[in-house]
């Protein structure tokens, strides 16, 4: 795991990685990760993680075999929050109803 363990920045809490997208050219990856927290805990390990970049972009030269190391940038993956809304709304109206 390249992350786990390696990045020292206080500012980047438990986060899980969620996925990855990659241009077509390979020249761009936007790394997708969750948290559990408020708001300011998760900007917090964005911008931690961001701050991280060029560090990434360098372990991942060491094991890419690539003629150009992707740029790097982390986005806080909104997915899980919204499906677990939609289920709570979905129970609510169950129940109601």
């Amino acid at each position: 795991m390249l992350l786990h363990g390696e990045l020292k920045d206080s500012r980047i809490g438990f986060v899980t990685i969620t996925h990855v997208k990659m241009t077509p050219d390979l020249k761009e990856a936007r790394v997708y990760f969750s948290q559990m927290g408020s708001d300011k805990e998760k900007n917090k390990s964005r911008e931690g993680l961001n701050h991280a970049s060029g560090y990434v972009r360098r372990k991942l030269a060491g094991m890419l075999d690539l003629r150009h190391i992707p740029l790097v940038s982390f986005y806080y993956d909104e997915t899980l929050e919204y499906s677990d809304r939609i289920e709570r709304l979905l129970k609510e109206i169950k129940e109601g109803g």
